[in-house]
């Protein structure tokens, strides 16, 4: 290694830019083959940079959702919507609910795709450099009430601040007793107005004093939950049913072929 070489690479090594320091030798044959000018060689550079600190910051952020990652729009099958439906999703993988802080709610019944839906919707958002993360209401509500037990609510809350949305997963399905209510509705409190969060739910609002108990409560989280949000129903077959009848026909089928 000659030694403005190795000073180079030690600058770019402090300078935290590997992919400058890995591909400027490749880059600069290219440049000679092409006839480029310097400015030319140095934005070739630059922009390898940054797209793959882009592809990794992107890598990080999917890692971290917790998403279900095989639930993507490619194994989405949006002809199944509605054109009113089709319409809210293109508009909600812009992105412009979370620069409003409003939310999104998917309802329907179980194994309508609401989960599939809206982890296609998040990873989609993720790609355009959001931050969200993916959880289970009922793990959700574990992890409140374990921060409150140890008095650390408040810096559960300022680490849920990072994300763009919170997406919960499954809020029909938990029967809360009112200590665990109490946490829920809290954090819809404080996300309120401040962060987005992603709702499916197989209970309509009129069922979710199942959920809060108390009428007032439900109703205030309601408020808070719908004051700002987009609304998507699902009111399709179950999906799975469909796939669960198709593999049925297709077996009947091939055993008559056989017969």
């Amino acid at each position: 290694m000659t030694g403005i070489r190795k000073e180079l690479v030690g600058h770019l090594r402090a300078l935290h830019l590997p992919t400058i320091r890995e591909r400027f030798e490749e880059v600069a044959i290219q440049a000679q083959q092409e006839s480029l000018s310097y400015e030319r060689y140095l934005l070739e550079l630059v922009a390898r940079e940054c797209e793959d600190r882009r592809n990794r910051r992107i890598e990080r952020f999917l890692r971290e959702s917790g998403l279900p990652l095989e639930k993507s729009l490619d194994t989405f099958d949006l002809k199944r919507l509605s054109a009113k439906a089709r319409q809210r999703v293109n508009l909600l993988l812009d992105g412009y609910f979370i620069d409003n802080c409003e939310n999104v709610l998917a309802f329907g019944n179980p194994g309508t795709g609401k989960t599939h839906l809206l982890c296609a919707i998040s990873q989609a958002l993720i790609r355009n450099n959001r931050r969200i993360l993916f959880t289970k209401c009922s793990f959700l509500v574990q992890q409140l009430l374990a921060a409150k037990k140890e008095l650390k609510l408040a810096g559960f809350f300022k680490k849920m601040k990072k994300y763009h949305a919170v997406f919960i997963d499954d809020i029909g399905y938990v029967q809360q007793n009112r200590e665990e209510m109490e946490v829920l509705f809290t954090f819809f409190a404080e996300r309120y107005e401040q962060g987005s969060v992603m709702i499916t739910s197989n209970l309509p609002f009129s069922q979710w004093e199942k959920i809060f108990k108390d009428p007032m409560t439900t109703a205030a989280a309601i408020d808070r939950v719908v004051h700002h949000s987009v609304i998507l129903e699902l009111n399709l077959p179950s999906y799975r049913m469909e796939q669960a009848e198709k593999r049925k026909n297709t077996n009947e089928s091939s055993n008559a072929n056989t017969t």
